[in-house]
């Protein structure tokens, strides 16, 4: 059936008399408009400098717990400068209560200065390691070992496993097959994420992944499938954009004609009068 049969049918069938008012299309759009977003608290990033000295770090902690804010990441680390440490802290609140918080971090006796990269065009980076296994999910349990209250007990998984086991065996070399086809795998992915692989073991591959933190949680998702034996992030660090300058534009004058405009006149070589 050809297209505009379809539609000669649809119309015969449905005897669309109705003609669509621009009141009605635009009811039906606004309804169908999602939502905006009515959440009062956003994500804000502090950066510190703070003075590299015991106890800065347990007071900072202390100033933002009190406030009831839930630190989402926390990285501390030395600078190029010495005694001089830069303090990255990542969470979400209301901006009064943040920059009340803010400016109770910069009263501190050994901070230098809070900065607040919110609104900041910033490069944002977070390390990730991550052993993942290669043996596939129905191995999973052998090599995390789940501890039992009671000995009897059973889990799903090893039920089925012991099922499927009986059913039917799996020769080493179809076992190999599969091992070395999940490696395949998680090489490909961690070349698509720009990651790097850092050591191979017999069960379980060691990835390390430096990106945004949203890319690292979406790399975790997608390694999920396979087993993830252990997961380590070190936290958001942020660093401000520099302004591009363009010392190299468009020149409306050239420079000789600027250098005669702007050397001064001698009286003495104008005419007479």
């Amino acid at each position: 059936m050809t297209l505009r049969a379809f539609k000669h049918s649809r119309r015969h069938k449905f005897n669309h008399s109705y003609a669509l008012t621009p009141e009605d299309a635009v009811y039906n759009i606004v309804s169908n408009h999602p939502q905006p977003d009515r959440e009062t608290e956003h994500r804000h990033i502090l950066n510190c400098l703070v003075e590299n000295e015991p106890g800065v770090l347990s007071r900072m902690s202390g100033i933002i717990a009190s406030r009831n804010f839930n630190i989402d990441s926390l990285v501390v680390a030395m600078t190029e400068v010495p005694k001089l440490s830069r303090t990255t802290i990542v969470l979400k609140g209301d901006n009064v209560r943040v920059e009340q918080a803010r400016r109770q971090l910069e009263d501190m006796v050994h901070v230098w200065a809070v900065l607040d990269y919110t609104k900041t065009k910033i490069i944002e980076r977070e390390l990730l390691l991550i052993k993942v296994s290669i043996l596939g999910p129905d191995h999973l349990h052998e090599q995390l070992p789940t501890f039992k209250l009671n000995e009897n007990m059973k889990f799903d998984d090893d039920i089925l496993n012991n099922e499927i086991a009986s059913v039917e065996a799996i020769s080493p070399s179809t076992e190999l097959r599969q091992t070395f086809d999940h490696l395949r795998a998680l090489s490909e992915l961690c070349k698509l994420f720009e990651g790097k692989i850092l050591d191979v073991a017999s069960d379980s591959i060691i990835i390390e992944l430096c990106a945004k933190p949203e890319r690292i949680s979406t790399f975790m998702k997608l390694c999920k499938p396979f087993g993830i034996l252990e997961a380590a992030r070190t936290g958001m660090m942020v660093m401000p954009r520099a302004p591009v300058q363009d010392h190299y534009g468009a020149q409306v004058q050239h420079s000789y004609e600027k250098e005669e405009e702007d050397e001064p006149v001698d009286p003495t070589t104008l005419p007479p009068g």
